[in-house]
């Protein structure tokens, strides 16, 4: 059963910079159980970077439980928790790299929050922290790890997977008229081209060509949806909707171009081009994008089990499943490109790997 923890960490340093260190401890938030502690000194460093080491190492814990629905944290960093939580700037480019790897482990996670707490709530983490400050003082390379952190594999290298995997063909729907003028299209709901309805019917005879496909899932949004219809009729399947892989909502961005952002709202979209966590004005961001398209890929991967399933949605949805298959950072985003109508390929398997088989296929268009 999914359960809430609670997440307390700290870390400090000796001098500022100085011998460093950090400790978090993970507890079950009803029971108050610990369920894992880590802590390690990091040699020279400054407060502000062992507090963000902390937080990251126990966000980390947290994400090895695998069966945790929400994510407390509390620290008595007032700053960590501030710009975590979005209130304050994040100036020193040292801690915008911090924040932008802990808002990575967010992403993964499916709700977190952050608290302020008083040091002496604090307690069991700047405990740790002290003795991992006390290692890096006397010059030792010093690691605590209990509990799920502990079982986990120091290094997440790839393995040879195994079982029959579920095989998702990630299809982008067809052509529009904000994508022919190379506009932001989010939760807006304009309808295919006459191209686009010729895109659809490629995807269906390529679809249909691939063979084994035994179900259609798809966005609920107008062009998904007529492009799913297309291609679940060609194979003699139903259309399964799931609002979870609707496109991104780009907020007052929606209907504009880059050059218009880019004029208009030049500082937010630099921010908004190098941070998933950063959101347009009114919108969504990317993090939380993630957040409900793993747990749409999860209801797809329960439903189907070794299966090959189409699942026809977006940009943004579609590169957040080829992260997260990649197990990549979240600036891959950024790095993939997506033509219209075109197919995508990952595979996931049975014991949690997974594998990506095709990116941007788009021979049937030819």
């Amino acid at each position: 059963m999914p359960r809430r923890v609670v997440v307390e960490a700290d870390g400090g340093s000796r001098g500022n910079p100085g011998p460093a260190g950090y400790g978090a401890v993970v507890k079950d938030a009803a029971s108050g159980e610990v369920l894992a502690e880590v802590a390690e000194g990091i040699g020279t460093a400054s407060n502000n970077v062992a507090e963000y080491r902390g937080l990251i190492a126990g966000l980390r814990a947290a994400a090895a439980l695998g069966d945790v629905d929400r994510v407390d944290v509390r620290m008595d960093s007032k700053l960590v928790v501030e710009q975590m939580a979005g209130r304050w700037q994040v100036k020193h480019p040292d801690m915008r790299i911090l924040r932008r790897e802990a808002a990575a482990v967010v992403a993964e996670l499916p709700e977190v929050t952050f608290t302020h707490i008083r040091r002496e709530l604090n307690s069991h983490a700047d405990r740790l922290a002290n003795e991992a400050m006390d290692a890096a003082a006397r010059g030792e390379q010093w690691v605590r790890a209990t509990g799920a952190v502990a079982e986990a594999p120091a290094h997440r290298g790839w393995r040879p997977p195994t079982g029959t995997p579920t095989s998702l063909l990630l299809v982008r729907h067809g052509q529009t008229d904000l994508s022919v003028a190379g506009r932001f299209s989010g939760i807006g709901d304009p309808p295919l081209t006459d191209v686009g309805v010729a895109q659809a019917k490629a995807l269906a005879e390529r679809a249909a060509s691939l063979g084994g496909v035994t179900a259609v899932w798809t966005s609920p949004l107008k062009r998904a949806y007529d492009t799913a219809v297309a291609m679940a009729d060609a194979l003699g399947l139903e259309v399964r909707v799931e609002e979870r892989l609707r496109e991104c909502d780009f907020g007052a961005w929606e209907g504009l171009t880059f050059a218009e952002i880019q004029d208009r709202d030049p500082g937010l979209l630099s921010e908004w081009m190098g941070d998933a966590d950063v959101a347009a004005p009114e919108g969504e961001s990317f993090a939380a994008v993630t957040r409900r398209v793993r747990q749409a890929r999860d209801a797809v991967l329960a439903a189907h089990p070794g299966e090959r399933v189409v699942v026809v949605s977006h940009v943004t949805p579609i590169k957040v499943l080829l992260r997260l298959a990649l197990d990549a950072p979240p600036s891959v985003l950024y790095r993939l490109y997506l033509d219209l109508a075109s197919i995508s390929q990952a595979d996931w398997f049975p014991d949690g790997g997974a594998q990506v088989r095709r990116v941007n296929d788009v021979a049937h268009l030819g």
